[in-house]
């Protein structure tokens, strides 16, 4: 049967008992990947990848249609939740690595490249109990930074040499207050956590690409976040903390949090003059959790859908036109398993489309301008 596939597309359809006629979607694509082409300006395209709930594998890597699109589609990979606290360590003496092993294991296996996240997610409500409720005794300040340096020094070692690039804290600032959030760990450490825990990593691989990872965003309502985050970047740099790149989560669109469409073409130059303080720090950029919301855009499939890709191209394009923006990761590339489809629902009840590729794994308009915008883009 002649299917047109190049080699590499035949060996990911048919990775893991994949049938061709499993994932049609994958059949209509030709030429290269979205990898392949931002590779072309040394850059990388991957995706977070679900590996399930804790203590299953049950999530978007267990679908051998997802993993098929994963090989064709991408060089760079990360866990969704498989490194967060929660997942990894149910207690204080249990790490339990098995389902973020198992996507390490893939990637290796497929020559791709892994990025961690993360190894603090600053925030009490997706810390474990076991944390919150943490007895941290007569010195509480020495126990928090035993906890984390411990914590860090274990997981980094685990990954040494095959995770290459680390969220080292995750959505550390109050957009609120534009200041450090209050978990129980930072009641003892304050601003000392951010210290401590790069300094941990930089400690566990030498190598490794550390990064402060956070939400904020270009649209309006956002403003006191963004300072807050670059305070916290200029405060890094000038006790001399550690750090490579920002990385901006980047889940731009229509209704994450409010009733806006988000298509603001007004906020690009507010956007700009945060972006050209973070690279004034001589930090790389990275688009680490990308995709497009559609709550508030019309029922109607086409337009929605052409919507959703005009946003991202404009996006990507004043994105890519700063040199320093290495990496874009979607987060999720299939409608069918896209964490947006359980938040935030549509008025009508309908699917969301946020993803490059749809619950039948089509490639739809926004793949074609993630493309577009990749061969746009001046090398890196």
């Amino acid at each position: 049967m002649t299917t047109g596939l190049n080699r590499r597309q035949a060996l990911a359809l048919t990775a893991g008992g994949l049938a061709v006629c499993a994932a049609p979607g994958l059949l209509a694509q030709e030429g290269p990947s979205l990898h392949e082409l931002a590779r072309t300006k040394g850059m990388r395209f991957g995706t977070a990848v679900g590996m399930g709930r804790p203590g299953t594998l049950t999530g978007a890597f267990s679908d051998p249609a997802y993993r098929a699109i994963v090989q064709r589609e991408c060089g760079i990979l990360v866990h969704e939740n498989a490194l967060k606290w929660y997942v990894l360590r149910p207690d204080e003496e249990t790490y339990f690595f098995t389902p973020a092993d198992t996507l390490v294991d893939f990637a290796t296996e497929n020559g791709l490249a892994v990025r961690g996240h993360t190894l603090l997610w600053n925030r009490e409500e997706f810390s474990p109990a076991w944390v919150n409720n943490y007895d941290f005794g007569s010195r509480p300040a020495s126990e928090a930074e035993r906890l984390v340096r411990e914590h860090i020094a274990t997981v980094v070692a685990h990954y040494r040499g095959r995770i290459t690039s680390w969220d080292v804290i995750n959505e550390t600032i109050d957009p609120r207050t534009g200041r450090l959030r209050e978990t129980s760990l930072t009641r003892h450490l304050g601003e000392n956590i951010v210290d401590i825990a790069f300094d941990a990593t930089r400690e566990a691989d030498p190598g490794g690409e550390l990064v402060y990872n956070d939400y904020m965003s270009w649209e309006a309502g956002h403003e006191m976040h963004q300072e807050g985050v670059l305070r916290l970047l200029e405060g890094m740099r000038e006790r001399g903390v550690p750090i490579d790149a920002l990385g901006v989560q980047s889940h731009i669109g229509s209704g994450n949090f409010d009733e806006s469409t988000g298509f603001d073409t007004a906020r690009d130059e507010h956007w700009r003059g945060f972006l050209d303080g973070v690279t004034g720090l001589d930090l790389d950029l990275l688009i680490t959790e990308f995709d497009v919301h559609d709550k508030n855009l019309p029922y109607d499939i086409e337009s929605r859908d052409t919507a959703v890709a005009d946003l991202a191209r404009r996006y990507l394009d004043l994105m890519f036109s700063y040199p320093q923006t290495k990496d874009v990761l979607c987060w999720g590339l299939c409608d069918r398993y896209s964490w947006l489809q359980n938040l935030w629902p549509r008025s009508d009840g309908e699917a969301k489309r946020p993803t490059p590729f749809d619950a039948d794994y089509r490639p739809k308009p926004l793949y074609d301008a993630i493309a577009a915008a990749f061969q746009a883009a001046a090398p890196r």
